[in-house]
């Protein structure tokens, strides 16, 4: 392709709500955190290291059954959505501002799970969920870009 030479209508997507593929037979549960595996299709529940939290799903969606992509939600995304705290690796006041990290569909931890002073060192074991801009008695504010 070549740069353009006269003007283009080009098409535009709000880029808040944007429809993503479920995997397969995976079950999303509305107002939980997404994540994209590894081929790119859409779950919730438990998230890998290697998966990409997309944004807070907008819908309940079962494909369970179906193969990658046979069904499509609606994830909300460039918000600010607050989850539960994960008791084990606890985000604090002190932690506005950083990359935090998601432990399940619902769970934000500080870290990303590993211990490399661990024997045997212990890998990555979650995704990056977004940036922590508040804490309250209720949970963690992150903002999901």
């Amino acid at each position: 392709m070549s740069a353009l030479t006269s003007d283009r209508s080009t098409p535009a997507r709000d880029g808040r709500l944007l429809p993503q593929p479920v995997a397969a037979s995976a079950v999303i549960h509305a107002g939980g955190l997404v994540a994209l595996n590894a081929t790119g299709y859409a779950h919730g529940g438990a998230f890998a290291a290697s998966d990409t939290v997309i944004g807070r799903a907008e819908q309940a969606m079962d494909n369970t059954g179906g193969a990658d992509g046979a069904k499509s939600l609606i994830v909300g995304r460039h918000q600010v959505y607050r989850f539960d705290i994960a008791t084990g690796d606890p985000v604090t006041q002190a932690d506005v501002g950083k990359t935090v990290f998601a432990v399940d569909d619902i769970n934000i931890a500080r870290t990303d799970g590993a211990n490399p002073s661990a024997t045997p060192a212990v890998a990555a074991s979650r995704p990056a969920a977004g940036k922590l801009v508040g804490v309250d008695a209720d949970g963690a504010w992150v903002d999901i870009a």
